[in-house]
């Protein structure tokens, strides 16, 4: 069996490695591991959890071990899709190079600019950055990316469900074109094999096996959850998670509990602070500093259940971990290993937990496919009843509330007007008028002051009653001041 001390890796990172109590490196690290020394591009195809961190960092700091770098050139550089993920590479660094004198900055969003400046202006070894704050730097003149010796894409499948694709492909065209890549991710989707075409030299590929099982050590159950009406479904699921937690009891150490949305992340759990459970959130939205205590108070014991997103569930190395809830069935089937491979590390024991409705059928057959077993299905019984139907009272009243539709009124009148007779319909029409009867107009001069004035269609507004009577000319009342006037000028002429 392959050692480190087999690997040629520096003796001051095997003093490091040592000192950690790993001896037998993981089948990715003894793959990668290798070629990455040789000064190769390597292709690493690996799930999370399987060491891939240390397959990229302990090559890259024994390779960098010599040399010097400069402001504003760091030498190598690490991207990684969220900022946990960075931050983890970043631990994992520190750890290892303990006895060298390489140095490192971590670029991620939530952190001042000008901490981060600082750093780079003293120049780094190794740049550790998330691609958006990364390009937000060089943008500002703040880096150059023409001495970077070595670069490292992690979780490249991750980068392109959120978008980063894009960002990628601009900051390789930023490093020189003589870097070494090493390229890491857990599934080849057509455009990250495009990618790897485009920008890797003949890379060794290392593809370590699928994990589609999950941990012997991890119990695994779903609760399949009765159908209700959509709007009530949320709540009926968090009144059943409650009651999951509490049937656990003590064995509920901590948890993570996942959701797909971040909006219910939020809920979740605001709706277990307010049942008296110790319960905070954690996803994108949130600033750094709030993530970075979150997760810290999580780990030290400060926090029982952390709610999180999925990105909580790659990379985050969060020991002891006694359950994993599933509050949704996640969207992906690789989701599913991911998440729960949160419990039962390092050979404890731990739970997982999932919630299913009827919804859920198809993604719930996805992942029982992939893991190539049936998860065994725990008992519902009495306490998820669905929501009750409103009483027939309730629904009447609901019916009279709801106004009817105009279009069956009209029909309604149509019909009644096809229906009655001949005659009728020519007595509905206005009576002929003789012309002797013919009422006479009054005189408009005689027009009252108190008649209501017609309603006026001009610009002024409709029935704008204020203007007083309406004005219909002089008629036969010729002003005497006219009158007068004109008989003296026709006396002149």
């Amino acid at each position: 069996m392959t050692k480190f001390s087999d690997l040629k890796l520096h003796t001051k990172v095997l003093k490091a490695i040592d000192e950690v109590g790993y001896t037998d490196p993981t089948p990715i690290q003894a793959g990668a591991i290798p070629p990455a020394l040789e000064g190769r591009d390597v292709l690493g195809i690996a799930q999370t959890g399987t060491g891939k961190t240390a397959s990229f960092t302990l090559p890259m700091i024994t390779l960098l071990n010599r040399g010097r770098a400069r402001a504003r050139m760091p030498r190598s550089l690490v991207l990684a899709p969220t900022r946990e993920l960075a931050a983890q590479v970043a631990e994992n660094f520190d750890l290892y190079a303990k006895y060298t004198k390489l140095t490192k900055a971590l670029l991620i969003g939530g952190v001042s600019f000008k901490e981060q400046d600082q750093l780079i202006d003293k120049g780094v070894d190794v740049l550790i950055a998330t691609p958006g704050r990364l390009l937000d730097h060089f943008e500002r003149g703040k880096l150059i990316l023409t001495d970077v010796k070595v670069m490292v894409v992690d979780e490249a499948d991750r980068m392109l469900d959120m978008g980063f694709i894009p960002d990628i492909e601009r900051i390789f065209g930023l490093t020189p074109f003589t870097r070494q890549t090493l390229f890491f991710s857990a599934t080849m989707a057509p455009e990250i094999e495009r990618i790897t075409n485009t920008f890797l030299s003949n890379p060794e590929r290392i593809e370590v096996a699928r994990q589609a099982t999950a941990s012997e050590t991890i119990t695994q159950q779903v609760f399949e959850l009765p159908g209700t009406r959509r709007d009530a479904q949320a709540k009926q699921k968090r009144d059943f998670l409650r009651k999951l937690i509490d049937q656990e009891g003590e064995k509920v150490t901590n948890g993570i509990i996942f959701c797909n949305r971040k909006v219910d992340v939020d809920i979740v759990a605001k709706s277990l602070k307010k049942y008296g459970h110790d319960a905070e959130p954690i996803h994108g939205d949130l600033d750094q500093s709030h993530r970075t205590r979150t997760l810290d108070g999580f780990r030290d014991g400060k926090i029982r259940f952390l709610v999180a997103s999925d990105v909580a569930a790659r990379g985050l190395d969060i020991p002891n971990v006694s359950h994993v809830f599933n509050f949704d069935v996640p969207s992906h089937a690789e989701d599913y290993v991911h998440r729960i491979g949160r419990t039962g590390r390092a050979g404890r024991e731990g739970a997982a937990m999932m919630i299913s409705t009827p919804r859920d059928e198809k993604l719930l057959a996805a992942i029982e496919d992939l893991i190539k077993t049936t998860i065994p299905r725990g008992d519902v019984g009495e306490q998820a009843a669905p929501a009750s139907k409103p009483s027939e009272a309730e629904a009447a009243g609901e019916a009279e509330d709801k106004p009817k539709k105009s279009r069956s009124r009209s029909r309604s009148r149509s019909k009644k007007a096809e229906d009655a007779p001949v005659e009728a319909k020519v007595e509905e029409a206005a009576p002929e008028v003789k012309p002797e009867e013919a009422p006479k107009p009054e005189p408009r001069a005689e027009a009252k002051s108190d008649d209501k004035p017609k309603r006026s269609r001009s610009r002024g507004g409709r029935g704008n009653n204020d203007r007083g009577p309406k004005v219909v000319g002089l008629g036969d009342h010729l002003p005497d001041f006219i009158a007068h006037s004109f008989d003296e000028r026709r006396e002149a002429s």
